[in-house]
């Protein structure tokens, strides 16, 4: 099983779209699958469910910034490093999916409000929503980023 099939699989169990794809990157930070649903937790739905970036993008960042972060307040090229790899990787989504923006993805708009109460996940659910898939397509370009790196 891929990475990405691994956090679609994941979303499909019930965890948000950023749980999903961290999750699916625990062992490379070293980290748990409850550790990184935990900390991953609040940015789902677009950052808790206010519907802003996707949380497979969050997701990605945070296995980003876990891998390839810095820790130096002053390590002003390392904060340029993983800012311009993050923009690139969400850019690459973008082009994939039109927008980086949950609400977008998801054909709401901006003047509808999400309450903090999350959707049954139903088999309705997953008919018509894009999630399951926009958390493959983060996973697989945060795979490929990380593939490219180590060769």
């Amino acid at each position: 099983m891929t990475r990405a099939e691994r956090a679609k699989a994941y979303f499909m169990e019930g965890y948000n779209c950023s749980q999903a794809v961290a999750m699916a990157f625990s062992d490379l930070m070293g980290m748990s699958e409850q550790t990184v649903a935990k900390l991953t937790s609040g940015f789902g739905g677009g950052v808790g469910r206010m519907r802003e970036v996707c949380g497979s993008i969050t997701g990605m960042t945070f296995v980003m910034s876990a891998l390839y972060g810095y820790d130096d307040s002053g390590d002003a090229r390392g904060k340029q490093k993983i800012y311009a790899e993050v923009q690139k990787l969400s850019e690459k989504f973008r082009e994939e999916n039109g927008s980086i923006v949950c609400r977008e993805l998801l054909g709401l708009s901006a003047k509808e409000v999400s309450p903090p109460i999350p959707d049954q996940r139903t088999n309705q659910y997953y008919r018509k929503r894009p999630c399951a898939e926009l958390v493959e397509c983060s996973a697989e370009i945060l795979e490929d980023y990380i593939n490219e790196r180590q060769s």
